[in-house]
């Protein structure tokens, strides 16, 4: 007797559903540092954001989720503002793919680099690409020591001490020859036109300066001095340089004369006509905020420009300043 084939109902088959592609949220992350100085051919936060942004929209399991941008910021320390918010929305579940121009915007402290790479992110479930590099942790080897990336962090926080050492070094030989490095010039002065790294009076200010150390030395106050100022609204420092468009916060738009401000105009030896610079100093490698320096390490260059006030008059003031201190009535001398 011949068999008969089993006929198989079609329907009683499950169709085979095709696996959907995971879509990866993708946060891009831009660094721009003092360390990059102006470079000819450095980076900047649009060229960086363009670049990942281009990445990210080509990429078929990639949605773009926001970008995340520090300007300024050290490639040493990873306790930017910026960084630490991308950190919030990965742990909170918004981003979980992490997308960079190169290796050195992540950052240059190779340890904590690693730490992040290696194993922070695996952990979390984060993707992570350096775009310029082609690298992307979904598709990278991985050995025994992890990715194949130690060694480029290595060198790039080689870079990193080499550059704060050579930015350090630039800056107190100009402080040395009595060249001005500051952004703004002190009050009373203004950058010569010719040449930017020196100082000249400014006829708008350079009254009031020595308006100041007269009115003191006929026996106004600190106090009385900011008053007179303000009710007559000559514009404080800050409020000068934010009307001069040198400083953009519109906080200092409102700034008015306060006594630590007229304090700073009487004792400053800047007004002999002594260029005082390194009154505080910042470690680019380290990403120290600045920090104030012992005036026995100063750095004073005598006579690099015209004075405002001459030598008598400057001493009467710091006599008087200092028999309020020794008094103990230091805001009405």
């Amino acid at each position: 007797m011949a068999r008969t084939k089993r006929k198989v109902n079609p329907l009683s088959v499950a169709p085979i559903k095709p696996k959907k592609e995971k879509i990866y949220r993708a946060g891009g992350y831009a660094r721009l540092s003092v360390e990059d100085g102006g470079r000819a051919g450095a980076d900047t936060i649009k060229t960086q954001e363009e670049m990942i942004l281009h990445y990210i929209e080509a990429q078929p399991d990639m949605e773009f989720a926001g970008m995340y941008s520090d300007n300024g910021k050290s490639g040493t320390d990873f306790h930017r503002p910026e960084f630490e918010r991308l950190l919030g929305d990965v742990k909170s579940g918004k981003i979980n793919c992490i997308a960079v121009k190169d290796l050195s915007r992540f950052g240059r402290n190779y340890l904590e680099a690693g730490n992040y790479l290696e194993r922070l992110f695996p952990l979390l479930g984060v993707r992570f690409v350096a775009v310029a590099e082609g690298f992307d942790s979904l598709t990278a080897e991985k050995g025994e020591e992890g990715y194949l990336i130690p060694l480029r962090n290595v060198m790039n926080e080689f870079y990193s001490r080499d550059i704060s050492r050579k930015i350090g070094s630039a800056l107190a030989l100009r402080q040395q020859r009595g060249e001005f490095i500051g952004s703004w010039a002190p009050y009373g002065y203004r950058k010569c036109a010719d040449n930017p790294r020196r100082i000249e009076p400014d006829p708008e200010t350079a009254p009031v300066v020595k308006e100041i150390f007269d009115l003191f030395l006929s026996g106004a106050a600190y106090r009385q001095i900011a008053e007179s100022l303000n009710r007559r609204e000559i514009p404080s420092p800050a409020r000068y340089r934010y009307q001069k468009g040198e400083a953009k916060a519109r906080r200092y738009a409102g700034a008015v004369w306060k006594l630590p401000t007229i304090k700073n105009i009487l004792s400053g030896e800047v007004y002999l006509g002594h260029m005082v610079q390194g009154r505080r100093r910042q470690s680019f490698y380290e990403g120290k905020g600045r920090q104030r320096i012992p005036q026995k390490e100063w750095v004073i260059v005598r006579g690099t420009h015209e004075a405002l006030v001459d030598e008598g008059i400057f001493k009467r003031a710091q006599e008087r300043m200092e028999k309020g201190k020794r008094s103990g009535n230091l805001s009405e001398p």
